[in-house]
């Protein structure tokens, strides 16, 4: 035991940079085993369209568009989500899927839009990113 205390009072940085590890990672897993939202791939994200006529969310910054976005995706920037849902009541029963650029920002805007009602809300998992490496079209506005 004095060993351990030894090494904790030589060594407090990196048992505080540790803890700090072990702390986020804790708080990560446990968002991602309690969210009620789905993560889907991108190609199941293209079967969905392909059958079930979802309302796809791109809620990246405009700055970021440059790249392009999902074929019939409606922008609406996650800065402006919370001011703005009025606009979506009408889908609140359709499928909507959100994406970002890399999938954190769009599990915020699932949350958000849960908490207005929204019943079938997935993100794709990875955002545009993992779309790209998917070798899947974008269109430029």
């Amino acid at each position: 035991m004095t060993e351990i205390l030894d090494f904790v009072q030589r060594h407090l940085m990196l048992v505080v940079a540790f803890a700090a590890v072990l702390a986020l990672v804790v708080f990560t897993e446990f968002q991602r085993l309690t969210q009620s939202f789905k993560d889907l791939a991108p190609h199941e994200v293209v079967k969905a369209m392909n059958s079930d006529s979802p309302l796809l969310l791109d809620v990246r910054e405009s700055r970021e568009l440059g790249g392009g976005m999902i074929n019939g995706a409606r922008h609406l920037p996650l800065s402006d989500l919370g001011k703005r849902l009025r606009e979506l009541e009408k889908d609140k029963d359709r499928p909507v899927i959100v994406y970002c650029r890399s999938g954190s920002r769009s599990a915020t805007a699932c949350r958000m839009l849960q908490k207005k009602g929204f019943t079938d809300v997935a993100h794709l998992s990875g955002g545009i990113m993992a779309w790209q490496s998917a070798n899947l079209p974008l269109t430029r506005k």
